[in-house]
């Protein structure tokens, strides 16, 4: 049964593949923002799939971030998220992300619930529009 307080974490190491330099973000071998902000949607989206009913999913629809400090390749990050509020299909979310020296990024981001047939089948009807 969804709830807030819902938590979840997830750890992974910075490859070169996650800089900003190999992802188009920027030119320095660090922690890409983009690569954050898919851990991030990754750790709210885990956090609440085996919780939902057959056949549905959540889709991220807003992400609110800040991107304070800079990690380099080989340095382990580790992002926490927590499900504070729920409003009908919509869910709230707050999360953390630190380094091995602190905290690197921060954000408060929506999901929101689908049914995974309907929702790919409105998205495919575009083709023929």
């Amino acid at each position: 049964m969804l709830e807030t307080g819902i938590k979840n974490e997830i750890s992974i190491t910075v490859t070169k593949e996650k800089t900003a330099a190999a992802l188009g973000s920027g030119m320095l071998e660090v922690f890409a923002t983009p690569a954050m902000i898919a851990l991030m949607e990754q750790t709210a989206c885990e956090s609440v799939a085996p919780l939902l009913d057959e056949g549905c999913g959540t889709v991220g629809t807003m992400l609110e971030v800040k991107h304070t400090a800079a990690t380099p390749v080989g340095m382990k990050v580790t992002c926490k998220s927590e499900l504070i509020e729920i409003d009908r299909k919509r869910l709230h979310f707050n999360i953390e992300v630190s380094d091995e020296c602190g905290v690197i990024g921060t954000a408060v981001h929506d999901r929101f619930i689908i049914n995974n047939t309907a929702f790919m089948e409105k998205t495919y009807a575009k083709l023929n529009k």
